[in-house]
């Protein structure tokens, strides 16, 4: 019963910046996992980084030091900040959550990092 809305992707040049957020239908609370995933064409799904509701973080080996992850509970909503992009992080950007019933996901914001 839980939507999630991805937005902020674009256009933007190697070495730049984005913030993309996934915002959340209810309350976040008891989301106690959220994710962030992207897929680039005709490759799998991977794993960007998480946010845990006690504010832990973690990251994909791909992303530490340029990508920081956080949440809003206010706001019912998810972030992710990128900085230093490069063309390989050009993907579809999904958000994920999951609570004790199930497993959901947004419909994906497109990041294209790109001269």
């Amino acid at each position: 019963q839980v939507q999630l809305v991805e937005s902020g992707g674009g256009l933007v040049q190697p070495g730049g910046s984005l913030s993309l957020s996934c915002a959340a239908s209810t309350s976040i609370f008891g989301l106690n996992i959220m994710d962030w995933y992207r897929q680039a064409p005709g490759k799998e799904r991977e794993f960007v980084a998480r946010t845990v509701s006690d504010g832990r973080t973690t990251y994909a080996d791909s992303v530490k030091g340029r990508f920081t992850a956080s949440r809003d509970n206010a706001k019912n909503t998810m972030y992710l900040q990128m900085s230093s992009l490069k063309a390989e992080d050009t993907a579809v950007y999904y958000c994920e959550a999951s609570d004790i019933y199930n497993t959901y996901w947004g419909q994906g914001t497109q990041v294209t990092v790109s001269s």
